[in-house]
């Protein structure tokens, strides 16, 4: 059965695999994109490169505070359900016992909308969430369902988390909140969720335990007074709607963790 972690906790049992992140003997690896990798969250690992990792991202967070046998994050930013089958799951194996995942995004070109959002009109956002929106419908569940299936066969005896996005916007402070008009915050918001759902219903449909991160953002989105994601960034926009080190600790790596231990 799978695990779903919400805002009432652990609503399910997890497989026979829930127990091993529960000692020292787990061997975990990070896979999935920017939002694994930690971009936003500064303390970037310099040997990392391009797929920008960081030392403040919750994989690594969680793996220092439980000691882990072994360890190893190969997320990457820009990772697509195809990248991560040709580059990440060489970094599994039978051996592996706990794997975490961020990845969907990037497949239907959320980042790219989300800078369309912000440098373009409304109604060249809205268009964008549109084509996004169909792409969630059509394509995307088929590839969230091979990525999931590869990662079974590459790791047989791992429990699998996938973690879902946040909301980017607390919408009922969108008229103080200076910026993005609401319409283009609705339009992001309501996409993201549609986001959520394909991952999670793809998730429980293998069996692999889903993580809501939205319960875990709720007062900290973009326009609440201490959010745990960064707003637009022109001189750095590829920051832009990625977590912050606060986000990344105080968001994702409890909603993990907890997880990992059911």
């Amino acid at each position: 059965m799978p695990v779903v972690l919400g805002a009432a906790g652990l609503t399910a049992a997890a497989g026979p695999a829930s127990a091993a992140a529960a000692a020292g003997g787990v061997s975990y690896v990070a896979l999935g994109d920017s939002y694994s990798a930690g971009l936003g969250a500064g303390a970037m690992i310099s040997s990392s490169g391009s797929c920008d990792r960081s030392s403040d991202a919750f994989p690594q967070l969680w793996a220092s505070a439980h000691h882990p046998a072994s360890y190893v994050s190969v997320a990457c930013s820009g990772a697509t359900t195809g990248t991560v089958i040709a580059s990440q799951l060489s970094a599994l194996s039978a051996s592996t016992t706990l794997v975490s995942i961020t990845i969907g995004g990037n497949d239907v070109g959320f980042s790219s909308t989300m800078e369309t959002c912000v440098l373009s009109s409304t109604s060249s956002c809205v268009a964008a969430v549109d084509a996004d929106e169909a792409l969630i419908s059509s394509q995307l569940p088929g590839e969230l369902s091979s990525v999931l299936s590869d990662i079974a066969s590459a790791a047989p005896n791992a429990m699998v988390v996938v973690l879902g996005y946040p909301d980017l916007y607390d919408l009922s402070k969108s008229a103080d909140c200076i910026g993005l008009s609401t319409t283009d915050r609705t339009d992001l918001n309501q996409a993201a969720g549609e986001l959520d759902g394909a991952i999670a219903a793809a998730a429980t449909a293998r069996g692999d335990a889903y993580v809501d991160a939205r319960p875990a953002f709720a007062g900290h989105n973009i326009c609440d007074s201490r959010p745990w994601l960064h707003a637009v960034n022109f001189l750095d926009i590829s920051e832009s709607y990625h977590p912050t080190a606060a986000g990344q600790a105080e968001g994702y790596l409890p909603a993990f963790s907890a997880a990992a231990a059911g």
